[in-house]
């Protein structure tokens, strides 16, 4: 039974705790997938690389309200899908021939606890002083009769087809459905969005939601506080049947996506044998330094947080590598800023305290709603639908949350998170910061000059 100084479980952001500091140990990874786990391969960037092309294709179709008359011919979905995966696969093979060429070994195959600190992968068992769960999640299928047997894709499948579908149902309504309907759609797809809950983007800002759900109205067909009924097959696709507040409805399309959230996979490593303590959703439970209930066993990102965000895995990954190389000075990261992007059209970011949440909490709350038509980028752009939302506290005037839609939203948002995790307070970051006329962050500062 080998045995092992360090063994990590999953190569997407747990591949990056391997360093020079650890070259004196005898170590290996685990990974029965690509080496980049979702992020690269099924998730974040080969997704962002699709919007690109979307981005670019509803642009030019747009540009008209500009005096710039463009036509946009068929998207060449072989050439797009292509380029991104041309890209992306052959980086499994030089990350794998890299860990092994600095003394990594490299399991391929599937793993599972037997015991605490006792691993089964393939026919072969190992042992490790320390291991490190960092195994992801992967799209959850819900139970929908007829759903097992007929064709349908999930994120994992989605972006490899062989050509667009002149038609495509989409099942859900959060991230992943919004970038991929704003996909599909930019490259002539026809597309309808069941959403269980009465919007869209439900957990985003109200506000935010509200105006989403109603630009999405204008691309795609939207079947809202849908509960569906059954999925079947039919000549040429899929067939769904719903109901909604205002009747039943039969939806038929070329193509099917289930987009309806994503689950741990310690069931498929089978965290319970290795005595690893489970939440209700079947996260792993760890203290506040990534430490599990099995002295010598930390896990991370989305095995063990909620947020399914890339960078927040990467940033539990450099606290895991520093607390596995400094047992007396362990360091924690702290949740209360975990900002994130929805990469669709128009882009929407976000960061704290919804305006919902704040009044369900009993928060005390200023709030400033600044569109971008106020400033002169806006004019530009011509646009009419996008804003920035910041909410402060009265009192001690930090900022407890902020919430923009509209172009480059991921990117405007960035100042306002910065803030938050160093504690400036909304005067600060509006009256002592300049900021460059006229770009889009002025509808930053002049939110927070409202406060």
């Amino acid at each position: 039974m080998p045995h092992y100084d360090l063994v990590i479980l999953g190569a997407g952001s747990g591949n990056m705790l391997f360093g020079e500091e650890f070259a004196h140990l005898r170590c290996a990874i685990v990974e029965p997938g690509r080496f980049g786990g979702t992020c690269l391969n099924r998730g974040c960037i080969p997704s962002k690389m699709f919007v690109v092309a979307a981005d670019a294709a509803e642009e030019a179709r747009a540009a008209a309200r500009l005096g710039v008359h463009a036509t946009v011919e068929p998207v060449d979905w072989k050439t797009v899908r292509d380029r991104v995966f041309r890209r992306i696969d052959p980086l499994h093979d030089s990350a794998v021939d890299y860990r092994r060429d600095n003394g990594i070994d490299v399991y391929s195959e599937e793993a599972r606890f037997v015991a605490p600190k006792v691993l089964q992968v393939g026919a072969e068992r190992i042992t490790a002083d320390t291991f490190v769960v960092s195994v992801g999640s992967r799209p959850l299928v819900p139970d929908i009769p007829g759903l097992d047997s007929v064709p349908f894709h999930t994120s994992d499948t989605i972006m490899r087809i062989e050509d667009s579908p002149a038609s495509l149902v989409i099942l859900g309504g959060g991230f992943i459905a919004a970038e991929f309907g704003h996909v599909f759609s930019a490259f002539g797809s026809d597309v309808t969005i069941i959403q269980r809950g009465p919007r869209l983007l439900m957990a985003e800002d109200e506000q935010v939601s509200e105006r989403f759900t109603e630009l999405a109205s204008r691309r795609h067909r939207l079947l809202l506080g849908a509960t569906v009924a059954a999925v079947e097959r039919r000549p040429g696709g899929v067939e769904v049947s719903m109901t909604c507040a205002d009747g039943d409805h039969v939806v038929q399309a070329e193509m099917l996506l289930v987009c309806t959230g994503r689950r741990p996979n310690s069931d498929r490593l089978d965290a319970a044998a290795g005595g690893l303590e489970l939440d209700g959703h079947g996260h792993i439970v760890t203290d506040s330094s990534y430490r599990t209930s099995v002295p010598g066993v930390w896990a991370l990102g989305d095995v063990v947080n909620h947020f399914q965000l890339k960078h927040m895995a990467n940033a539990e990954s450099r606290v895991v590598r520093h607390n596995l190389l400094h047992p007396d000075d362990l360091r924690t990261l702290s949740n209360k800023v975990a900002p994130h992007a929805v990469f669709t059209s128009p882009q929407i970011a976000s960061v704290g305290l919804t305006e919902q949440e704040a009044r369900r909490r009993g928060v005390e709350y200023l709030v400033s709603v600044r569109d971008y038509a106020d400033t002169a980028y806006g004019w530009a752009l011509e646009d009419t639908t996008g804003f920035v939302k910041v909410l402060a506290d009265p009192h001690d005037r930090s900022i407890l949350g902020a919430h923009i839609i509209g172009p480059q939203a991921a990117t405007l948002i960035q100042p306002l998170i910065q803030a938050m995790s160093l504690g400036q307070t909304a005067d600060q970051v509006g009256r002592d910061v300049l900021y460059i006329h006229p770009a889009l962050t002025e509808a930053v500062e002049q939110a927070l000059l409202d406060l």
